[in-house]
């Protein structure tokens, strides 16, 4: 059974900074890719930011330059810190890792909980 478990969301005044953290825990063989996505009420779930197992990052043209997301592999362990927040940046925000449970299995997508960040003065 695999968990990504999200923590570090909250309430924060604009300009201010949160740091998100997502430990993966479970039957893991490999991750390769972790991200992190957000969904917004009335809005579709969208990708943040994106890391592969090499560090090679993508960002979401709205956080470039904002936000950083980093991993320990060790720890199983995925960042997401965010600086600068904006009301838009208001949302719930999911782990996800692409990952294998066995040596012979496929890539599968699991998901957190989400953690809840609310940017507002």
């Amino acid at each position: 059974q695999v968990q990504l478990v999200e923590s570090g969301g909250g309430l924060v005044q604009p300009g201010g900074s949160l740091r998100l953290s997502c430990a993966a825990s479970g039957t893991i063989f490999r991750i390769n890719t972790m991200a992190w996505f957000r969904q917004a009420p009335g809005r579709e779930r969208e990708l943040v930011a994106r890391i592969t197992s090499f560090g090679n990052t993508n960002y979401a043209d709205s956080v470039k330059g904002r936000c950083t997301i980093s991993r320990d592999g060790a720890k199983k362990t995925v960042y997401l810190q965010m600086n600068s927040l904006k009301p838009e940046d208001t949302a719930v925000y999911y782990c996800n890792a692409n990952l294998r449970v066995g040596p012979l299995s496929s890539d599968s997508p699991y998901w957190g909980q989400g953690t809840q960040v609310t940017v507002s003065s």
